[in-house]
């Protein structure tokens, strides 16, 4: 929106706050607008309640620097503006979000100070660098995932012929054996064929017909998580439960979601062996809102934000951008197919699994977006 628009969107006093645009709550930047004078807020958009995990009605009257603290290049913009000295003025900070809010890191972000036509009034816009970033790691991760996808498909029927050659070939020599000890040699290979075939099967698996899509309540499928979870590990582990109850319905697949989490939260309890040992081993599972996402370059007005955090020694440097990739694991023995199921899951659901990790602190954050049913 040009900056001409934007003065015009807001013309008027500060108490034609009510009448504002509700154009501005479609954009994807957070935005405010407050009373130069005492920098108090009276507008707030649907990105910035986002943003800040607070809801309009609890920012509205608070004032600029309650939400951000004492920063000084902010307060110079602002008084810069305030002064009549520049009509915009954009500069790259760190901010830091209301104390009591969930996210309260510090968010390195463009920010955009910028008068409006009417002189008491001041829009702020920001968003974080790392956005850009993001949606190019996305595309990219997309692009990757679709190639292994493709290739996995056909590696795994390229096996799954011969490896029915050697089991019947072996099942016929076990036959014409005359000693039955040479039988053991045989099961050998029936067995490690059988093995590879489970192998084949759950590589092709989440590719082969969708389940039926139905609305359900993901806080169930968080509970089945938990119980499962605690039932395998019934002392040393927390299970932290931080739901955001006030969650609308989610279409999807009930098991395919159900299996996702349970893959994280299940690798999430096998990394915490040293602190299930200790007895403060701790696993978080977390759910909010997030308004106003792009995902895959495709716009959502509302989409559910999920969080698997545990407190374990994190995933390996080496390994950590190779996570999601087909057969490659951190734990010796595993698979490496839990975490490709879980991403193909999620994306299944047009939504987006990542992961953040480091030492004491590990996060798989899955998104989600609401859409609606489609009629049959």
């Amino acid at each position: 929106m040009s900056a001409g628009l934007l003065r015009n969107s807001f013309k008027g006093a500060a108490s034609a706050a009510p009448f504002f645009p509700t154009l501005l709550d479609q954009l994807p930047n957070a935005i405010v607008v407050f009373e130069a004078e005492n920098q108090q807020l009276i507008y707030v958009n649907a990105a910035a309640e986002s943003a800040l995990d607070l809801s309009r009605k609890s920012l509205e009257g608070q004032s600029v620097h309650d939400l951000f603290g004492s920063n000084e290049s902010l307060n110079h913009m602002i008084q810069e503006i305030k002064a009549g000295h520049f009509s915009a003025q954009r500069q790259e900070m760190v901010l830091h979000s209301l104390p009591g809010s969930i996210h309260q890191d510090a968010i390195p972000a463009h920010v955009v100070v910028a008068s409006l036509e009417d002189p008491a009034l001041i829009m702020m816009e920001w968003f974080p660098i790392d956005q850009q970033l993001r949606s190019e790691r996305d595309e990219r991760v997309s692009q990757q995932v679709e190639a292994n996808k493709q290739l996995m498909r056909n590696l795994a029927h390229e096996i799954k012929n011969p490896l029915g050659g050697i089991r019947g070939a072996a099942q016929l020599l076990e036959y014409e054996l005359p000693e039955k000890g040479l039988r053991e040699y045989t099961q050998v290979i029936i067995k490690e064929s059988d093995r590879l075939q489970d192998l084949v099967d759950r590589l092709l698996a989440p590719h082969r017909k969708p389940h039926a899509m139905e609305s359900f309540n993901v806080h169930e499928v968080l509970e089945r998580v938990r119980s499962l979870v605690l039932a395998e590990f019934p002392k040393g582990l927390k299970i932290i439960r931080s739901y955001d109850t006030s969650l609308p319905e989610i279409l999807g697949d009930r098991e395919q979601l159900i299996q996702a989490v349970l893959n994280i939260a299940h690798n999430a309890a096998q990394a915490l062996s040293s602190e299930i040992r200790e007895g403060i081993a701790q696993i978080e599972l977390k759910t909010r809102v997030a308004r106003s996402v792009t995902i895959s370059k495709q716009r959502y007005k509302m989409a559910m934000d999920l969080h698997v955090i545990d407190n374990g020694p994190g995933v390996a440097e080496d390994i950590r951008e190779r996570i999601f990739f087909p057969l490659v694991s951190g734990r010796e023995g595993g698979s490496g197919l839990g975490l490709t199921l879980a991403q193909t899951f999620v994306q299944q659901h047009q939504g987006f699994i990542a992961c953040e990790s480091s030492p004491g602190r590990t996060d798989f954050h899955i998104q989600i977006p609401y859409r609606r049913q489609e009629k049959s």
